[in-house]
């Protein structure tokens, strides 16, 4: 779990999470159950009888899951006797967030040329339109 000078910490330019840890987070995400998992854990802590209701796999699927997600510190589970609760930890995904935010300056400068370019490209010119001609009393166009 990331604590709250570590998170501090990320904001420092030339500062890194831990690359283990990055590994764990974005392995723990790439795959759909765990991140279902996660988001069903956004709301309220949940019994693991309880997040593995919605999927077509077995318990102990499921628990092997929320294992991956407690070692990259996105879940925390507490035990009392065989009865096990888990909450989410969003620390982790905030130092991940952190880092690719890094890179969107890359992605800026392309909407920038975007943008530059579409600006350059002027529509095409409208074809004038002709004076409506008049017709008079007698019928003939003037």
């Amino acid at each position: 779990m990331a604590s709250g000078a570590q998170i501090v910490a990320l904001f420092d330019e030339g500062a890194d999470p831990d690359e283990t840890q990055l590994d764990r987070v974005f392995f723990a995400l790439s795959d759909p159950v765990r991140r279902a998992i996660l988001q069903r854990l956004g709301d309220e802590a949940l019994l693991v009888s309880e997040l593995a209701a919605p999927f077509d796999i077995s318990l102990q699927a499921v628990s092997r899951h929320i294992q991956v997600l407690v070692r990259a510190g996105l879940v925390q589970q507490q035990r009392t006797g065989r009865i096990s609760r888990c909450s989410l930890l969003a620390g982790p995904i905030f130092a991940v967030a952190v880092w690719i935010n890094r890179y969107s300056k890359y992605w800026q400068e392309q909407f920038d040329m975007l943008a530059a370019m579409l600006g350059e490209v002027s529509e095409p010119p409208r074809p004038k339109r002709r004076a409506a001609r008049r017709k008079t009393k007698t019928g003939r166009k003037v």
